[in-house]
């Protein structure tokens, strides 16, 4: 429906930014539209799919709660969500602001609300810009986000929505981890005859063969249809290196397969988890100091100790002259730093899925022994064959660590080996294996 609203709205927008004009005017006229109801209240506010986009008693308290924790010196601020205009209001009224970066969550809510509602208070403000959040590759700091967006964002939007999630997730980890130091000092002390003993990480280092591929091997759900090609690739003359995750050991055993190294980094991994009596001296161990000793006691073959950038290490980092692996909240993140400072300028991304691809969580593991079960997904991620696949908030936050990862290391390609899981930015499809 066009409106005299919507026209004088779109008047502003197509004079400052005509290509937008286009995309909004093609989601006004939207068929396949969400279900949208008025609520009413000391504000009225709209009921979309079930999400309340803003408060109905105080919209005006609730946007300055909401950038509230920005401090007012800022001088350059982006904005995830477009709502009613409110937080766009609360934050043109400082006077330090000299830029504000409006991006759209959701062009049909945003094509909506221009039907309903003047907002040319802030489109025509010199200071704002407008964009697609689909059309960034990341996030822009310091940002605020509209919360309710975040859950109502456009199937373009989601990548960036996954990276809003992710760095709101690392600053709630944080606060977290500094209450939580304290309770670790225990099991780095306990595990002080190991890490002070073993190899640092470093000794491996570029070791590497040049013609050497590597493959990083993750437990997702998608690495069970690939055991023959790692097998028979093990087999071959000028084999690649195996470095596997600790949750996916046990899945390639039950293969006959070896993995050269394995990358632990979770406190709670246990024998059970890591069947160590099924390994050989022949493969080796990256663990953390925080590492269950009862593993490092009976590993059979050489022990490498890492530490991340944590400051859960701190109290043990004048101590130990081990170098640091890139962590982002998965073992995943060490396993493939580890490849790529050996010297792998080939790197293959196997069970990397990120999301609960076949209905399962992880290779080769009965569905919820790892953790919560596929059924308590709470979000989607779109796959390689463009289909959304169910995941949990964390997991789309290590998806986020190893992509900023992965755009970081211009000489190494990365390879992902499968289409079930989610679309990983900076890798290319591995042809052979995902046609």
């Amino acid at each position: 429906m066009i409106n005299d609203c919507f026209a004088q709205n779109m008047r502003v927008i197509a004079s400052r930014w005509p290509t937008l004009a286009d995309v909004l005017q093609q989601a006004a006229a939207e068929q396949h539209r969400p279900a949208v109801q008025l609520i009413e209240g000391q504000d009225n506010t709209l009921l979309i799919n079930g999400i309340q986009l803003t408060s109905r008693h105080n919209r005006q308290q609730e946007a300055l709660q909401q950038i509230s924790k920005l401090p007012r010196h800022y001088p350059h601020i982006t904005l995830y969500g477009t709502g009613l205009g409110d937080m766009q209001q609360q934050l043109l009224s400082r006077e330090r602001l000299q830029q504000l970066n409006v991006c759209i969550l959701n062009e049909y809510i945003f094509a909506l609300v221009l039907q309903l509602l003047d907002q040319r208070h802030w489109l025509s403000d010199s200071r704002v810009t407008l964009q697609l959040a689909a059309s960034q590759s990341d996030i822009q700091l310091p940002f605020a986000v509209l919360p309710s967006e975040l859950v109502l964002a456009s199937d373009g939007s989601m990548k960036i929505r996954d990276r809003l999630y992710s760095e709101l997730e690392a600053g709630y980890a944080a606060q977290r981890l500094k209450q939580d130091i304290s309770a670790f000092l225990p099991r780095l002390q306990q595990n002080q005859p190991f890490w002070q003993h073993d190899l640092p990480v470093q000794a491996l280092f570029n070791s590497l063969a040049p013609e050497k591929d590597v493959y990083v091997i993750g437990a997702g759900p998608s690495l069970e249809q690939h055991y023959g090609f790692i097998k028979q690739a093990q087999q071959q003359h000028n084999a690649p290196v195996l470095i596997c995750v600790d949750t996916a050991v046990a899945a390639l055993l039950s293969q006959d397969i070896r993995p050269d190294i394995i990358v632990s980094r979770d406190h709670k991994i246990t024998l059970q988890h890591l069947p160590c009596s099924s390994l050989t001296p022949a493969s080796s161990l990256v663990y953390f100091p925080l590492a269950n000793p009862e593993l490092l006691q009976h590993f059979p073959g050489k022990r490498y100790v890492a530490l991340s950038d944590g400051a859960v290490f701190d109290p043990v980092r004048k101590q130990l002259a081990a170098a640091a692996l890139f962590s982002h909240g998965s073992v995943i993140h060490p396993a493939v730093d580890l490849a790529v400072k050996m010297g792998a300028k080939r790197v293959l991304l196997f069970g990397a899925d990120f999301a609960f691809s076949h209905n399962k969580t992880h290779a080769s593991w009965q569905n919820g022994a790892l953790g919560p079960g596929y059924q308590a997904a709470t979000e989607q991620v779109i796959n390689g064959f463009g289909e959304k696949v169910p995941t949990l908030r964390n997991l789309l936050t290590y998806l986020t660590g190893l992509e900023r990862y992965i755009s970081k290391q211009s000489a190494v390609r990365f390879f992902n080996t499968s289409k079930a899981g989610a679309v990983i930015a900076g890798t290319q499809y591995h042809t052979e294996l995902t046609t």
